[in-house]
């Protein structure tokens, strides 16, 4: 029986994205061999991620749908090499119910859903027939219009309603209180602005809403836009020269909050976590 108490009660934990696709923004095409999948989650563990996020079909903006028969045959190998050797839990980047099904199954403890159960709703019924964890996450539309003129009342606002009202749909499907975690979808569905006012009030999203709070930022474009008009960088930084806005955002997020951290370099979050719990301790 998953409990998110037991990943990050005691103090944040950081989530290692490992992307097992050939078009994901960041790494995609890496790590989409098996074995190169597996050596990276052991990486990530040595590196500080206290779960690792196997995701076999892109959500970046603009990205295309994958069959389920092919994310299935991306994600559930890598997940079951792994639940037999990495030690740590295991989560599935997935809005589909049979893939999520199969990754549980072969060994996963989470499900980390972009939709929250909006794109397939038997997906809620899978998490809580095997007592697993998952992350509702907030997303505008889906990922091939997300990004087409995003608009809301007051993001974080919105963001909340939403959040809570998929609590309550995964609740009444079955899923434990205890197995519940939100994620306000940094880069799913808003502008810079949007990001930067979830960012700046990342606190009152954690007190209003009873579950913790996932934070992804990790190499997102706005970074790479804020590094370039506020930071002078000579035109948009690429993806993995991201990690040092990535780190400052996840700094920002820990103290508003967050209770996990998603991110493709995992050390320097790890250290962040680390040093934050000793001077607060200290304090």
């Amino acid at each position: 029986m998953f409990r998110w108490s037991e990943v990050c009660g005691a103090r944040p934990a950081v989530m290692g994205i490992l992307n097992v696709t050939p078009d994901s923004f960041s790494d995609g095409g890496r790590f989409d061999d098996p074995g190169a999948a597996v050596d990276r989650a052991h990486a990530l563990v040595a590196a500080g991620a206290d779960l690792v996020d196997v995701g076999g079909e892109s959500t970046r903006p603009g990205a295309e749908p994958v069959t389920e028969r092919e994310e299935l045959r991306r994600v559930v190998p890598v997940v079951t090499r792994l639940a037999g050797e990495l030690g740590t839990a295991i989560s599935v980047d997935t809005s589909k119910s049979g893939v999520a099904a199969a990754a549980l199954d072969a060994g996963a403890s989470v499900v980390n859903d972009v939709s929250a159960g909006r794109f397939d709703p038997a997906l809620l019924g899978a998490v809580a027939d095997r007592d697993a964890g998952v992350v509702l996450m907030h997303m505008l539309g889906e990922p091939r219009t997300m990004q087409d003129a995003p608009t809301y009342a007051d993001v974080v606002t919105d963001v909340g309603d939403f959040l809570l009202e998929r609590l309550t749909v995964a609740a009444d499907a079955g899923v434990a209180d205890g197995a519940l975690c939100v994620d306000p979808g940094i880069g799913f569905g808003k502008t810079v602005e949007h990001n930067l006012q979830l960012l700046a009030r990342l606190r009152d999203l954690v007190e209003r809403v009873p579950a913790p709070v996932l934070f992804g930022a990790s190499r997102k474009r706005f970074l790479g836009v804020l590094l370039r008009d506020v930071a002078g960088e000579t035109g948009e930084p690429t993806a993995e020269r991201r990690d040092d806005a990535t780190l400052a955002t996840s700094v920002l997020a820990l103290d508003a909050g967050a209770r996990v951290l998603r991110v493709h370099e995992p050390r320097s979050a790890a250290h962040a976590v680390a040093l934050l719990d000793a001077m607060r301790v200290a304090a």
